[in-house]
């Protein structure tokens, strides 16, 4: 498995607030030749992004997102004070610098979580764009929080199929919002409080596109160190065919206290051939306006697979592959 070194440490408490251990991995699976994807795993920032594009674009327009991720000031303050206002700013500049770098011929899906404290509470700020997924196994209770933007979840929301016909429909691989490409960019949000022995999990479509929840579930909820649950989930998929890239983030919360020093427990407000995701077709490409600036190297923790971008699946520009 061409999963990455660790570059922080597996345990991480900066200062007041809940302690985090993390694991972290990426494969470039068994099918592909390069690897799109990207991760950052630097409290209080965790995020997976999965290039699509083909020709090495891919690579870049993940890249890219991460590095600017990895620009948010708080990663190096290790402030918990980010807001979706703050997120969405530096995802505009990712917007436009891949727009920018590749000519709107490339994007990437983006899915993550935030630790935040607000009024002395820690949430979990977490955002989606596109059909890579973050979970949450809380309380015995495993659930996904982020929701696809995909064809076919417009059609699951339509009632038109059920969720089940969703993981084998020939559009299943079909996003309608990403960065870079296209015209729908806005991230959802979400913010829920954090509970004691909160797990997340966030990953690309790698995973679950070969893993059902419930086989996930089995293995957030039996392996202990999220390191150990990572590797799991990244040979599990691995092994059920190895389709796409495949990228894993697991954090535990433990030590969540509120202002009273007492734990809080707030409610919550396959086929044969490769699988290949693309941005729907738009009738023309939309191109930056205000092209920003590329963001700074990104430090360690903020990485893309080694030998990244994957061979073309596809030589329309329109057409992006991951």
């Amino acid at each position: 498995m061409n999963q990455q070194p660790a570059s922080v440490p597996s345990s991480v408490e900066p200062g007041a607030g809940p302690s985090l251990s993390v694991g972290y991995g990426t494969d470039r699976g068994l099918r592909r030749e390069l690897n799109e994807d990207s991760y950052i795993a630097s409290d209080p920032v965790f995020a997976v992004a999965d290039g699509m594009g083909g020709h090495e674009a891919g690579e870049i327009a993940s890249g890219m997102c991460v590095r600017a991720l990895a620009a948010i000031p708080q990663l190096a303050t290790g402030e918990r004070s980010v807001t979706a206002s703050v997120l969405h700013e530096y995802l505009v500049r990712a917007d436009s610098s891949i727009r920018e770098a590749t000519g709107a011929r490339a994007g990437t899906t983006l899915a993550g979580a935030v630790i935040v404290e607000q009024m002395g509470m820690p949430y979990w700020l977490v955002m989606n764009i596109g059909d890579s997924r973050t979970y949450r196994l809380s309380q015995g209770k495993f659930e996904q929080i982020s929701v696809d933007h995909s064809e076919v979840q417009e059609l699951v929301d339509a009632g038109e199929i059920t969720a089940e016909q969703a993981t084998v429909h020939p559009r299943r691989h079909v996003v309608t919002r990403a960065l870079g490409t296209g015209d729908e960019t806005e991230a959802d949000y979400w913010l829920l409080p954090v509970e004691e022995g909160d797990r997340i999990l966030i990953c690309s479509d790698g995973l679950t596109g070969e893993l059902t929840d419930e086989h996930i579930f089995r293995i957030l909820s039996t392996v202990g160190h999220p390191q150990d649950a990572v590797d799991e989930l990244i040979q599990a998929s691995l092994r059920s065919g190895g389709r796409d890239n495949v990228t894993v983030i697991v954090v535990d919360a433990r030590n969540v206290l509120d202002d009273a020093g007492a734990a809080t427990t707030a409610p919550r407000p396959d086929t044969a051939e490769d699988e290949v995701t693309l941005p729907r077709s738009q009738p023309a490409q939309q191109t930056a306006q205000s092209p920003a600036a590329a963001p700074p190297t990104a430090p360690p923790s903020a990485q893309s697979a080694p030998g990244s971008g994957p061979a073309s699946e596809s030589g329309d520009p329109g057409d992006g592959s991951h």
